[in-house]
């Protein structure tokens, strides 16, 4: 976390030597009431207990393991098991071979998920209705007022357009179910079918959960689609499952004017309005019907039809995955598979009433949906926002008001690792330009509370007056973070831990296990793990032989993690033959091949170890697992975004990276090429080579093995961003396009 400075050797010794008098006198009389009120002994004792179940004999024998985890939760009682000896902390597999070791939680269902259970709460909308019933009047869903557009000159004489902003504005739980009902019913009035698809396509807002609820209510399987595709991939999911009423928003309208020529079933344009401008509704194809939601709304509020809810079984999205590795596939997610990850979710994080989230992630994507749920479930409201309003230096925010986080200032969010890794460099940054006293202080307060919190005790001095003005980015009062979609660096998430004095829960699950697989104990003080396996599932893991991958292995069983239970997906809509190749049905479940290799440690926690489809083979033997690679890199200051390559005909790797600007200017200066700029920098051979030593440096103290450290690197000057189709929605490379993108890049560095 040092960033170095010039304070001399004696005075630097001065200043840590009184700063370590001071914090042994405070430790010395605090100490005492720090152990009565936290009682950092219940904290550690937590942090150590084992995750994964004991069984008392092996399946084959007791009838009693058979019973479904659902009735299991109903009496809230575990089948009987031998007591657990917590002094060991070493978990035992529920059945065991020489190729496989299946897992299962030692969790107890929470009271929400009983309490679902006991309401036979089986559908989305069950769902919606007990939550409606329980909290009528409180808030649900907020939308942050836009008064108008203001024009903001700049430094450099540019002039910006910028949102004059109010409050939050927000919908109950009853008026959210209403309009979701009057939705629903609106679509049936324009001519939709139960059973007949329809896609929504916009970003994330509160229209969008309304909408997606409406759907449920008719039993109308929601296709999603990320807001950030690419007309081909727009068309391609909506000719697939043979939509014809897109519901949309007024932002994406436009896209229409040229998607609708390869989507010639579509027949109907429902669009979310803005809060300043009227659609133009000129230049679209002829013969569609554009018509506005609330205009739906009215239809529905007037509508004779009966709703026809659906039952668990039923479809409730085909939702289609971010094509990381080829085209978007369609994963038909049921409803049954939602209110297991719900259920799961809610025994893993502890939320409460007083809680307040913001969300941003793409609703598209089923863990933003679930856990924007586990949310409503718990009363909690929802205030939306985008990364142009979120924070006061946002684009769209003018100079001197406040972003939408210091308006909600939310107490939870969900992230993916790569905004994680950018609130990390920011603050690194940020401390780099600081003075040589406030990064003494800085650096002794970041070791001291982590000494602290690694022996189960908080720091809420220095929480307070060191990393008070970091937790102000976010609003001030975050305290949980649930990251998802790729595994986090144990760097960065000790750093985020510290710096925002937030807990950030880290889980492991793929769309086709509804977004749920293993989840980080609320508990568990150690980083770069993504928990043990939910209440609702099992995990697998069995050998890779390929990989080198085995459940024999020491210090801990390795290979790759097949996840079974409600949650696991009906399959790839309209793909038998993938269906069958990834899914398969054994002991009495559903299992998906997840592709991810995993480490189970002695106490039933999850590691992610390597990806099958990121492993390459050298011309040496040595296989590079290169998303691991990647996930150590890209926590080097001088790194915005990086993918390794690797060809099995050559000894080593290489790699392109997306430099942070201001670090690239930094090292510039240094090695005498500051007189150049950005775009001038990132052609420079010189600043290759540079940047490749800095990368060298950070890998060995990363502890990458000589084979996996690229050995040349090509600087991008472009950010990668999900409409240039080189990473996803969740932003995960798409390695095929990078490549092809780049294919001369590559060349030239191994030619060299």
């Amino acid at each position: 976390m040092y960033m170095g400075g010039n304070m001399d050797g004696i005075g630097f010794s001065i200043a840590l030597g009184a700063i370590r008098a001071l914090a042994f006198i405070y430790d010395i009389l605090t100490f005492p009431i720090y152990v009565l009120l936290q009682r950092p002994w219940q904290q550690r004792q937590h942090s150590r207990k084992i995750k994964a179940f004991v069984a008392s004999t092996e399946r084959e024998n007791n009838k009693k393991d058979d019973v479904s985890i659902e009735m299991r939760d109903l009496t809230n009682k575990f089948v009987e098991t031998p007591t657990i000896n917590n002094n060991n902390y070493k978990a035992q597999p529920i059945s065991q071979d020489a190729k496989t070791i299946t897992y299962r939680s030692t969790m107890q269902p929470g009271p929400l998920h009983v309490t679902l259970l006991r309401e036979k709460v089986d559908t989305m909308v069950k769902l919606m209705e007990f939550v409606t019933k329980k909290y009528p009047n409180k808030r649900c869903l907020g939308t942050r007022e836009i008064f108008g557009e203001d024009d903001e000159q700049q430094s450099n004489g540019k002039v910006f357009k910028k949102f004059n902003m109010g409050e939050y504005r927000w919908k109950t739980y009853s008026e959210v179910n209403m309009l979701a009902t009057n939705f629903g019913k609106g679509l049936r009035e324009l001519g939709c079918k139960p059973g007949e698809n329809v896609v929504i396509f916009a970003e994330t807002r509160a229209e969008w959960m309304i909408a997606a609820h409406g759907l449920f209510r008719e039993n109308i399987p929601l296709v999603t689609i990320y807001a950030t595709l690419g007309d081909e991939a727009i068309a391609h999911g909506i000719n697939e499952t043979d939509v014809t009423t897109v519901v949309t928003s007024f932002e994406l309208m436009p896209k229409f004017k040229k998607v609708l020529a390869l989507t010639p079933k579509v027949k109907t344009l429902i669009y979310m309005e803005d809060q300043l401008k009227d659609l133009d509704k000129t230049g679209y194809a002829d013969g569609i019907q554009i018509i506005s939601l609330t205009e739906v709304l009215k239809k529905g509020k007037g509508s004779k039809y009966e709703s026809s809810p659906p039952e668990t079984n039923d479809p409730a999205i085909i939702m289609y995955t971010s094509g990381s590795t080829g085209v978007p596939k369609g994963v038909m997610i049921l409803h049954k598979n939602l209110i297991a990850t719900l259920k799961a979710f809610c025994d893993a994080t502890d939320i409460y009433e007083q809680d307040i989230m913001i969300g941003f992630l793409p609703l598209a994507h089923v863990f933003e949906l679930l856990v924007e749920t586990v949310c409503l479930c718990a009363g909690v409201p929802i205030g939306y926002s985008s990364a142009l309003t979120m924070l006061d230096s946002s684009s769209k925010i003018k100079k001197g008001t406040k972003g939408d986080a210091s308006v909600l200032q939310p107490t939870c969010m969900t992230s993916v690792p790569l905004i994680l890794d950018r609130i990390s460099k920011t603050i690194q940054d940020k401390l780099g330009k600081s003075s040589d006293l406030k990064k003494l202080i800085f650096k002794f307060s970041y070791d001291y509370k982590a000494k602290w919190a690694r022996r189960g005790y908080d720091t809420p001095i220095i929480n307070k007056f060191v990393f008070g003005a970091i937790r102000q980015l976010m609003g001030g009062h975050i305290r949980l973070i649930i990251s998802g979609g790729a595994p986090l660096a144990p760097e960065t998430h000790e750093q985020i831990n510290n710096c925002l004095c937030a807990t950030i829960i880290q889980g492991y699950g793929l769309t086709e296990t509804t977004s749920s697989a293993c989840v980080q104990d609320f508990y568990d003080k150690s980083f770069g793990r993504v928990g043990g396996p939910t209440t609702i599932c099992e995990i697998k893991i069995t050998n890779w032989e390929e990989g080198g991958y085995r459940v024999t292995d020491k210090p801990y069983p390795r290979g790759e993690i097949l996840v079974g239970g409600d949650n696991v997906s009906a399959g790839y809509y309209k793909l038998p033959g993938k269906t069958a190749e990834e899914f398969l049905e054994a002991d009495g479940k559903r299992w998906f091949k997840t592709g991810d290799i995993g480490e189970v440690h002695d106490d039933g926690v999850v590691t992610i170890i390597d990806r099958k489809k990121d492993l390459v083979k050298l011309q040496a033997g040595e296989y590079v697992s290169l998303g691991k690679v990647e996930t150590q890199l890209k926590t080097c200051p001088l790194v915005d975004n990086i993918c390794v390559y690797g060809e099995s005909s050559k000894q080593y790797c290489v790699a392109l990276v997306v430099p942070n600007q201001s670090n690239l200017m930094e090292l510039a200066t240094k090695i005498g090429m500051g007189d150049k700029n950005f775009e001038e920098l990132c052609d420079l051979p010189e600043m290759e080579k540079a940047v490749a030593n800095e990368l060298a440096e950070h890998a060995k103290r990363a502890k990458l093995q000589k084979f996996e450290i690229p050995h040349a690197v090509k600087l991008v000057a472009e950010v990668w961003s999900p409409d240039m189709g080189l990473v996803t929605a969740a932003f995960k490379l798409k390695r095929k396009d990078i490549q092809d993108r780049y294919q001369c890049d590559l060349r030239r560095m191994y030619a060299s």
